[in-house]
C-alpha cells in the first residue's frame, strides 16, 4: 500500500500533466482526503467505492481524491500502478469539471454515463 505522502506526490505530479486551462474556475482546487467513501446505494454483497468526486458547492468547484477508497480497491498497488490508476480517475473528474463549465448535461455527458452505470449496477446486483 502506498503512503499518504506517496499518494499526494503522485497527485501533484499528475496535476502537472494537465493543461492550465483545465484549472479555470476550479476555485477549491484538487484536494486529497484519507476517507473511505461508499455511495449510499452500494450494497455489502457487491460494494462500490468512490475514488474521486467533483463537486460544485456555493459556487466553489473542487475535485476530491479519496485515498481510503483507493487503498480499499488497490491495496497492493505500487507507485507506478497507482500513478496509472489515479491518472484515469483525475481525467474522469476533470471531464466532469469541464462539462460543468460548458453546461453539458445531455445524454452524451459523463454525468449521464455515470448515471447509466449506476442504474446498471442497481439492476444487476442481488438484493
Amino acid at each position: 500500500m502506498i503512503s499518504i505522502d506517496e499518494y499526494q506526490t503522485i497527485i501533484s505530479e499528475l496535476l502537472d500533466e494537465f493543461p492550465e486551462e483545465f484549472f479555470c474556475e476550479l476555485s477549491g482546487g484538487v484536494i486529497v482526503s484519507e476517507a473511505l467513501v461508499i455511495p449510499d446505494y452500494s450494497r455489502s454483497s457487491d460494494p462500490l467505492y468512490t475514488m474521486g468526486h467533483y463537486q460544485v458547492s456555493s459556487g466553489m468547484r473542487q475535485i476530491i481524491m479519496f485515498k481510503g477508497s483507493f487503498d480499499k480497491v488497490y491495496p497492493l498497488a505500487n507507485a507506478d500502478q497507482a500513478k496509472d490508476i489515479l491518472r484515469g480517475i483525475l481525467r474522469h473528474e476533470f471531464r466532469h469539471h469541464l462539462e460543468s463549465l460548458g453546461c453539458v448535461h445531455d445524454s452524451s455527458s459523463l454525468e449521464a454515463e455515470d448515471e447509466r452505470q449506476r442504474q446498471a449496477y442497481l439492476s444487476s446486483r442481488p438484493e
